[in-house]
C-alpha cells in the first residue's frame, strides 16, 4: 500500500513539473485599429493554433484612439503593437525605443475617394472644392504630398477636419474623403453609391503601412520570444492570404458587429497591399523605410533624419 502511494505521489509530481515546463509564455499584441479584417492574420495565427505551436498564449488587443499601440508597448505593458511605419519613425524621434520587425501591408490602403457623380477625377478637380482632412497622422501626411506632387495649393481648395463617419461625404457636405480603399470605400459602396477612388501611388507617394513592432528591450532580452511571436504570425497572415474565406470567417468571431460579407470583401481587398509582389509576406527594405523617411522630412513631419538601422531589423523575417 505504501509502495502503491508512493509511485501514485511521484507520477502525480511528474505530471504537475510537466506541466509546469510546458507553460506557455503569455504576450499581448495592440492592434493599430478596432477588430476587423486588416487584422486577419493574427486572428488565424490564433485560432489555428500557430501562436499556441510556438509556445504562446497571446492576446490580441484592438487598438484606437483610447489605446495607441506605440504608448501601450514603448510603455512596457505590452510585448508587440501595429501601427504606420511613419508612426514608428515618429516615436523613435521623439526617443520612444520602439523597433519594427516586420510590415504587413507594404502598400498602404489610405487614398482619397469621391462620389462618382460629384465628376472629382483627380487632385486637379479638387480647386474649388471641400475636402476631408484627417489631421495629425499619416492621413494628412499622405494627403498633403498627392496635394506637392500634382501642383494642388491647398489654398484653391477648403479643408475641413473629419473623422470616422461618412455622412459628410454621403450629403454632399464633404467632396472628397480620406479613408482606406479596404473599408471606408467599401462602406460607402455598400450603401449604394459609386465612388471614384484617387489613388496616392500613381502620383507618386506610397509608405508601408502597418507594420509589426516590438521594444529594444524585446529585442535584447527577449529574442527567441520574437522570432517565435514573428513566424507564428506570419504564418497566420499567409494563410489569411491564401484562404480569404476562412479569414474572414474567422475575423467575425472577433466582433459582435461585424459582418461576413463586409469582412471577406476587405480581406480580399488588401491581398494586393499585403503582397503586391513575388517577395515574401513581411518583407520589408532600406529603400522602403528611406521612402518614409522622405516624406515625413518633406512634410515637416520629422525635423532632422533618423537612424534607420535602428528603426527596424529584418533578422526574424530572414531563414
Amino acid at each position: 500500500m505504501t509502495r502503491m502511494l508512493a509511485t501514485l505521489l511521484f507520477a502525480a509530481s511528474t505530471i504537475v513539473f510537466s506541466s509546469l515546463g510546458q507553460a506557455k509564455e503569455d504576450v499581448t499584441v495592440r492592434l493599430k485599429w478596432l477588430n476587423q479584417a486588416q487584422f486577419a492574420g493574427y486572428y488565424v495565427a490564433k485560432e489555428k493554433g500557430y501562436y499556441d505551436a510556438a509556445g504562446l498564449n497571446v492576446s490580441i488587443q484592438p487598438g484606437g484612439p483610447d489605446f495607441p499601440a506605440i504608448q501601450m508597448v514603448a510603455g512596457g505593458s505590452e510585448q508587440f503593437g501595429v501601427t504606420g511605419a511613419d508612426q514608428i519613425l515618429m516615436a523613435r524621434g521623439k526617443g520612444a525605443p520602439v523597433v519594427a520587425v516586420a510590415v504587413l501591408y507594404r502598400k498602404d490602403p489610405f487614398v482619397l475617394f469621391s462620389l462618382k457623380k460629384s465628376g472629382i477625377n483627380s487632385p486637379a478637380d479638387f480647386r474649388g472644392k471641400t475636402i476631408g482632412v484627417k489631421i495629425g497622422g499619416n492621413e494628412e501626411l499622405i494627403y498633403r504630398a498627392v496635394l506637392k506632387k500634382a501642383g494642388v495649393a491647398a489654398s484653391s481648395l477648403t479643408e475641413i477636419p473629419v473623422k470616422f463617419d461618412l455622412t459628410p461625404l454621403l450629403t454632399g457636405q464633404v467632396d472628397v474623403w480620406p479613408g482606406y480603399v479596404i473599408n471606408e470605400v467599401l462602406a460607402a459602396q455598400e450603401k449604394g453609391f459609386a465612388t471614384t477612388v484617387i489613388s496616392p501611388a500613381d502620383y507618386g507617394v506610397s509608405l508601408y503601412a502597418d507594420t509589426l513592432f516590438t521594444t529594444e528591450t524585446m529585442l535584447k532580452q527577449h529574442p527567441d520570444t520574437v522570432r517565435a511571436f514573428v513566424a507564428a504570425t506570419l504564418k497566420g497572415w499567409n494563410e489569411a492570404v491564401a484562404n480569404p474565406e476562412e479569414a474572414a470567417r474567422i475575423t467575425v468571431k472577433y466582433g459582435s458587429k461585424l459582418t461576413y460579407a463586409h469582412e471577406l470583401a476587405m480581406m480580399k481587398a488588401s491581398i494586393p497591399l499585403l503582397k503586391p509582389d513575388e517577395a515574401a509576406v513581411g518583407t520589408m527594405d532600406p529603400e522602403g523605410w528611406s521612402a518614409v523617411q522622405k516624406l515625413l522630412l518633406d512634410g515637416g513631419f520629422v525635423k532632422a533624419p533618423i537612424a534607420l538601422g535602428d528603426a527596424y531589423t529584418t533578422r526574424f523575417i530572414t531563414p
